[in-house]
């Protein structure tokens, strides 16, 4: 099992060595969406045009400035609460 696997990154190393430069790009970004299609959707993602509304930009104002006076809930308390952590 492990020599077939040893065997097809092998293989696939000897293909991507015979690409053209033109078509290597194109076969970075399939691997590269193959491994981590999250962020590489986020990262092709069209940029948000839409305003902010003064009621969210209050919002955010408020809760930077809770952040700012040390008000927050630390990560591993919010993880223990979802019962991610013991």
């Amino acid at each position: 099992m492990a020599q077939d696997l040893d065997n097809e990154k092998q293989h696939a190393h000897q293909l991507i060595d015979l690409l053209p430069a033109t078509q290597l790009s194109a076969v970075v970004g399939l691997l590269e969406a193959i491994l981590d299609p999250i962020s590489r959707t986020v990262a092709n993602a069209p940029e948000e045009d839409e305003e902010l509304k003064p009621e969210m930009a209050a919002v955010l104002e408020r809760a930077r400035a809770s952040l700012a006076r040390g008000e927050g809930i630390p990560h591993e308390e919010i993880l223990r609460e979802f019962g991610l952590r013991k």
